[in-house]
């Protein structure tokens, strides 16, 4: 707790039990109000109502939660997503003038909007009610819309500035919901909506990757419990399709790992509008039809990946990007799929150490995405190259951005040149934050099970990882999984045992057999089988002990 900034009894007290007392109120978020109170009386004078949506998890979240509560109030409301592919990310002029040749009037995006300078002028031009609703880094201008409601353009130094787009939705809608009920305090049909959204707050905060302290975590944990006891067809039919059904209790790894894979594997390979009709208008047969496209298409997703990573992989050897004095990588294809290439991104990011921008290139056109490491924000990296770029957005992890095919290499340059001037060999190098160093015997069912007391875990409130003291390899090692990528053994000191297992480490079978003695960096997890619990070790790297 300390290792989190947890360090008094009342900050004990809240960490481990939050409560919705603890959730800032709509004021609190600069313009929530304002949006909420314009949004109700366009729903009462039957303004017909756009939510502009973006096609990532927090994006779909975002727009479910906004459409539920406008529908409640019986707004004429409906949605808008762009395709990932033909649009790209956020406003685009063409979708704004469709819009409003389909009688469109107030215009609200979620998840978007905060760089659409010029989209917000044409929709000025087109006569559009234009509320922006977003948390990506802003720029020095501000769009020129009616309102924007964004976590960091106020200057409340206790506001919360770490809100993803569905959180963000979520306090509209409790000011919406408050402007309705014409008081503080909601009817029972808005709480019980309030409540439910929180699920898929949580999604999107979960899955958008932002620092899971504060009210974060307050929506975090409140929606992992309302997964359980979700109303929502289409949330029930994806916990089914994914293999959750029946859970008694959901975690960040659940929502990272099973979840909203799928609902980003739609946005990727086919349109994200599918995602937000599974949360909105789907009834029951419908909600299985589709959790059933998004799972086929997550698997899709899948195979699609390996064949790009495998490809990423030999282009960085072959293009030097892997040498001590380059310390960034862009790469480019036209073979590749725009809709996975920043999962790909992410995956070299891990195994090289370095910022990492990926195009996929069609017809004298790039689209991109990029992932970064510490010490590096993209998107003032990206606005430092902005000469060779038609336009981009994102934050100081991921970016996605558009370039023409003949500034690929000016670009490349630029990027890397920034990475050389920004990032020093020791950013480069992978570091694991360990919490503690303990014995086998400490590792106990009782003491992992008070660890897991402080999930939901993610960014500002890390999954607690352990180094042992020395430990000895009982027999060994045996190599598991489909393709033999993983590693399984057992250790021991004195009487004390544990299992282990290496994930992606199939390849090391032998030289770990090698040496008997080794400390283990890793993640302690309860296995259950028929009944019984016991510890066992996620290891995450390891150190020969033979000298010790």
């Amino acid at each position: 707790m300390l290792n989190r900034d947890v360090r008094s009894a009342a900050d004990v007290r809240r960490f481990l039990g939050p409560e919705f007392s603890e959730l800032l109120p709509p004021e609190r978020l600069p313009n929530a109000v304002a949006a909420g109170r314009r949004l109700a009386a366009a729903a009462r004078s039957g303004q017909k109502i756009v939510i502009y949506g973006d096609y990532d998890v927090d994006g779909i979240t975002a727009t479910a939660i906004l459409w539920q509560g406008l529908k409640l109030a019986g707004a004429n409301v409906s949605f808008y997503i762009p395709s990932r592919l033909d649009e790209g990310y956020g406003l685009n002029a063409e979708a704004l003038e469709a819009i409003a040749a389909e009688g469109g009037e107030v215009v609200v995006t979620v998840d978007c909007g905060i760089t659409a300078l010029e989209e917000a002028q044409r929709a000025r031009q087109l006569g559009l009610e234009l509320i922006i609703t977003d948390h990506h880094q802003p720029r020095e201008t501000l769009p020129a819309a009616n309102l924007i409601v964004h976590p960091t353009i106020g200057d409340d130094p206790a506001a919360n500035r770490d809100l993803c787009g569905a959180a963000v939705a979520l306090k509209i809608a409790w000011a919406l919901a408050q402007t309705i009920c014409g008081e503080s305090r909601v009817d029972s049909a808005y709480r019980d909506y309030l409540l439910d959204a929180t699920a898929l707050a949580a999604l999107g905060l979960v899955a958008d990757v932002v620092p899971l302290t504060g009210e974060n975590r307050v929506i975090a944990s409140y929606g992992l419990r309302q997964l359980c006891h979700t109303k929502n067809i289409g949330l029930q039919a994806l916990i089914e399709v994914s293999g959750l059904a029946g859970k008694r209790k959901y975690d960040d790894y659940d929502v990272g790992f099973r979840l909203a894979p799928r609902l980003n594997a739609v946005g990727r390979l086919g349109h994200a509008r599918l995602a937000v009709e599974l949360f909105t208008r789907a009834d029951a047969d419908r909600a299985r039809e589709i959790a059933s496209m998004l799972d086929s298409q997550n698997r899709q997703r899948q195979s699609v990946e390996r064949a790009i990573l495998k490809q990423a992989e030999e282009l960085v050897v072959e293009g030097g990007f892997d040498r001590d004095n380059c310390h960034g990588i862009v790469l480019a294809s036209p073979d590749w799929h725009a809709g996975v290439i920043g999962i790909v991104a992410a995956r070299l990011v891990e195994r090289f150490g370095r910022p990492t921008v990926l195009i996929a290139l069609k017809e004298g056109e790039g689209q991109g995405s990029g992932r970064s490491v510490r010490h590096f924000p993209l998107h003032e990296v990206l606005q430092a190259c902005e000469r060779h770029l038609v336009s981009f957005g994102g934050h100081a992890m991921a970016v996605g951005l558009r370039i023409r095919a003949d500034q690929v290499a000016g670009f490349t340059d630029a990027f890397v040149a920034e990475a050389g001037r920004r990032l020093t060999p020791r950013d480069l190098r992978p570091r694991l934050e360990l919490d503690d160093e303990v014995t086998l015997a400490a590792l106990t069912t009782a003491v992992v099970d008070l660890l897991e007391r402080m999930a939901p875990f993610g960014p500002g409130n890390p999954r607690p990882r352990l180094a042992t003291t020395p430990v000895e390899l009982v027999d060994a090692p045996r190599v598991v999984g489909r393709d033999g990528n993983h590693l399984q053994f057992t250790v021991r000191q004195g009487r004390d045992h544990r299992k282990a297992i290496a994930f992606g480490r199939g390849e090391d079978a032998v030289e770990l057999a090698d040496h008997r003695r080794l400390r283990l960096a890793f993640e302690p997890i309860i296995n259950e089988w028929n009944g019984r619990r016991s510890v066992e070790l996620k290891v995450l790297d390891w150190k020969w002990a033979d000298a010790e």
